[in-house]
């Protein structure tokens, strides 16, 4: 994962300066679909959901953002009592404050606060019973990067942060994202984000104002 940050970095840092670019806007809204992916011994369970988030400028430089996402998946078993089914789902609401400040025409420096909470639930359930049990953890997290547009109708990002909460231990947390313009207000946009022996990939659509 390092490589592939520090190559990131490298390309957005070299992007031309030649031709001007529209500025990169800090208040917009998106939404779309989001994949969980666990690694861990013997299975790599993957939990689909959607995910919705904004971001609001509220000085020059600063800018508020939130976001929530749910991810779920069930699994279907059978033992000598007849069929039954575990579904896990997990959501994540977040809120926090970001700073940033042009490095050059087309590249910004990033920093930024968040609190986030991790809900996990997992539900059980047969023809004659059925049982949830639920895991809460808050946490907070702290990332600096860069953000800039490649070209007049791209952009990318970089971030590096570390995430500590109640319930688990600290770990460095890395993003990499990007967004294609259809117009100046519309793009697509895709994210991988990585947190231990998990990474979330979002793809979704973007308005920006």
């Amino acid at each position: 994962m390092r490589k592939i940050l520090v190559l990131a970095a490298a390309l957005l840092a070299a992007a031309p300066l030649a031709a001007s670019a529209d500025a990169l806007s800090y208040t917009y809204v998106e939404g779309g679909w989001t994949q969980l992916q666990v690694s861990q011994p013997g299975s790599n369970p993957k939990l689909d959901g959607g995910y919705i988030r904004g971001s609001f400028a509220i000085a020059e430089q600063v800018y508020v953002f939130g976001g929530y996402s749910t991810v779920s998946k069930k699994y279907h078993y059978e033992d000598i009592y007849g069929p039954y089914s575990i579904e896990n789902t997990i959501e994540q609401p977040e809120l926090g404050i970001g700073y940033h400040m042009p490095i050059s025409e087309r590249l910004d420096f990033t920093a930024d606060l968040a609190w986030m909470r991790i809900n996990n639930e997992l539900k059980y359930k047969d023809d004659q019973f059925s049982e949830r049990e639920e895991f809460h953890t808050n946490a907070g997290r702290a990332a600096f990067g860069v953000r800039g547009k490649p070209s007049k109708r791209t952009e990318a990002w970089l971030k590096a942060g570390y995430i500590d909460g109640s319930d688990m231990d600290g770990e460095w947390i890395g993003t990499l994202g990007g967004q294609v313009n259809f117009t100046k207000n519309w793009g697509l946009v895709g994210e991988a984000q990585y947190f231990d022996d998990i990474t979330q990939y979002s793809v979704g659509v973007r308005a920006s104002f």
